[in-house]
């Protein structure tokens, strides 16, 4: 697990819902546990800090690192895409984004079809991305930033659902994707007697649980949530999904039983205005 993932990890699933903000010594002592010392721990939220993640301010002796507009769009963001799976009935049309980047701007290009995908979008052909939910307002706005791009946006519908689906699987490697889901399955249901049972000590269960999110949020990046028509027989991807559910409120508990004892009294948020 990288140390940058760990921190947003933690502000994500505990530091959001305890005010906001946390104390290095804090985040210190939790990322220990992740065998990441205090120089990296300092290092890491210093760099974040600098590139606009986090404010951070003094309380007496200690530095306070804060969530602020910008880090909470993006954990809302990857919390929606981690946790929510769309369950309407499809309505026959794809979603189609064509983007031109001149050639020069290769890193403009990259960051591009890595916003499409993480927005479930699939390639169906060079600079032609489509996905089958409306999120052309989502691209729109992630990419609004980006002035060398030129993107066109439609809806449309193919011939039938036999091309609906021949489409599907060029755009997404489900069958690869179907099996790596295949392996967490065979990971995380060796250990779900122990979550069911509370079997884990506080730390263990905050250990395990960020390790699970760590696991299962390689997976929005590469399953655009198709509809039931498109997905290939033997699907795995929603029981793996309902697996990480409910594992993940299974360990909640111990592990904000945990982060609480590490924490000790809850740093307030609007100690950085008042300060201001």
């Amino acid at each position: 697990m990288r140390p940058r993932s760990i921190v947003f990890d933690l502000f994500g699933d505990y530091v959001r819902y305890r005010g906001g903000a946390a104390r290095l010594r804090t985040l210190s002592e939790l990322m220990s546990c992740f065998d990441v010392g205090e120089s990296t721990v300092r290092v890491v939220l210093a760099r974040l800090r600098k590139e606009g993640w986090f404010d951070s301010w003094r309380e007496g002796r200690e530095t306070v690192y804060g969530l602020n507009d910008k880090s909470l769009h993006l954990l809302d963001e990857g919390r929606s895409r981690i946790f929510d799976r769309v369950r309407s009935e499809w309505d026959r049309h794809w979603y189609m984004v064509i983007y031109s980047v001149p050639e020069s701007d290769r890193g403009v290009r990259d960051r591009v079809r890595k916003e499409l995908a993480w927005l479930g979008f699939g390639p169906l052909a060079p600079s032609t991305y489509v996905c089958p939910h409306d999120r052309l307002q989502q691209v729109r706005e992630s990419l609004a930033d980006e002035p060398a791009l030129r993107l066109d946006t439609l809806r449309c519908q193919s011939g039938g659902l036999p091309v609906d689906r021949e489409m599907a699987a060029r755009c997404w490697e489900l069958d690869e994707l179907n099996e790596d889901y295949r392996e967490l399955l065979r990971t995380y249901r060796k250990r779900m007697p122990a979550y069911r049972a509370g079997r884990l000590s506080p730390q263990d269960a905050l250990v395990e649980r960020m390790q699970l999110t760590y696991d299962y949020r390689k997976f929005p990046f590469r399953d655009p949530d198709l509809p039931t028509e498109l997905l290939p027989a033997g699907w795995l991807g929603r029981e793996a999904h309902d697996l990480f559910l409910e594992a993940h409120e299974l360990l909640r508990e111990p592990a904000e039983e945990f982060y609480d004892a590490i924490a000790g009294a809850r740093v307030s948020a609007t100690a950085h205005d008042a300060g201001a």
